[in-house]
């Protein structure tokens, strides 16, 4: 399984076009009073590896939307990369969380995207760009700006072919206020990668290393968690009433928060470190594990 934003380049969809407008059947609305908030991972979660989104897992997102439940994204993708996703499930939902919590948008129908910012996390990349660097010398490094811009070095497959990417020197990504740093090197395995990163003893960032050598690196203290508390808050609605599915390290802080008082479920392949802070297990993402533990609600 890859981080966030590695399975959106080229991403395909299993959906015929008549398939991706179709609403489920409207069910009666949910009153203030039992309405939950839901917050779903994108890629492993709602999505499988290649983009494909099965039509189940569409269906439950759906129907708990019409029913008045606040269901939305929490992803460590770029916006860029975020919106689409919601295009292809026909969601509009109230409040949007990308780059692992560091960007929050809010729902502005006359806003071109009919989105806009409404709360931003950035920090000054230089000293963890340049401590990294020392002990991963080989590695591709990439900054993220609030505009969701991917300014890169080295080898990026990832993210060279998208939109919003501009190849620079690495001394250049000092320049960029981030909201997010990402740090590929494809010689490590995940073990290894993981080894190299707490033995630099990060300071003052939160990161999060994914399924691949992969590294998300996010302000301090900037998780899908607080982000996400943040619009709790927002929305009124208790913690007890809060779902949120993830299968990732970056959705550790994430099924932590929803796992105190609410549910918080870790997808069936998730690593044995994100099942330990869930309350609940479902299925894998191959086996329409999302879709059962929405039906449930």
């Amino acid at each position: 399984m890859s981080a966030d934003d590695m399975t959106a380049a080229g991403e395909s969809s299993s959906w015929d076009d008549d398939t991706r407008h179709r609403s489920a059947p409207v069910a009666a609305t949910v009153s203030a009073d039992e309405r939950w908030l839901v917050a779903l991972d994108v890629d492993g979660t709602i999505m499988q590896e290649g983009g494909t989104i099965s039509e189940a897992v569409a269906g439950e997102i759906t129907r708990l939307a019409s029913q008045g439940h606040s269901v939305m994204i929490a992803t460590g993708r770029s916006v860029s990369m975020t919106l689409p996703v919601m295009d292809r499930l026909g969601l509009v939902s109230e409040y949007v969380v990308c780059a692992n919590g560091a960007i929050t948008l809010g729902r502005v129908e006359k806003a071109p995207t009919g989105y806009s910012q409404f709360h931003v996390e950035e920090f000054d990349p230089t000293d963890v760009l340049t401590t990294i660097r020392e002990g991963l010398n080989e590695a591709a490094y990439a900054v993220e700006d609030r505009d969701g811009v991917m300014r890169y070095c080295g080898s990026f497959p990832q993210v060279e072919h998208t939109g919003g990417a501009e190849k620079v020197e690495f001394e250049q990504l000092f320049e960029i206020a981030a909201t997010r740093v990402v740090v590929v090197s494809p010689s490590h395995d995940t073990d290894d990668f993981l080894e190299v990163v707490e033995r630099m003893g990060l300071q003052k960032v939160n990161y999060n290393v994914g399924w691949t050598a992969w590294l998300d690196i996010a302000p301090d203290g900037v998780t899908k968690a607080t982000a996400l508390e943040r619009v709790r808050a927002e929305l009124g609605i208790p913690r007890e009433r809060v779902l949120a599915v993830g299968d990732g390290r970056n959705d550790i802080a994430m099924l932590q928060w929803a796992s105190a008082e609410g549910r918080g479920v870790s997808m069936g392949q998730a690593p044995d470190d994100v099942h330990e802070v869930a309350n609940e297990r479902t299925r894998t993402d191959l086996d329409d594990g999302l879709a059962e533990a929405l039906a449930q609600l």
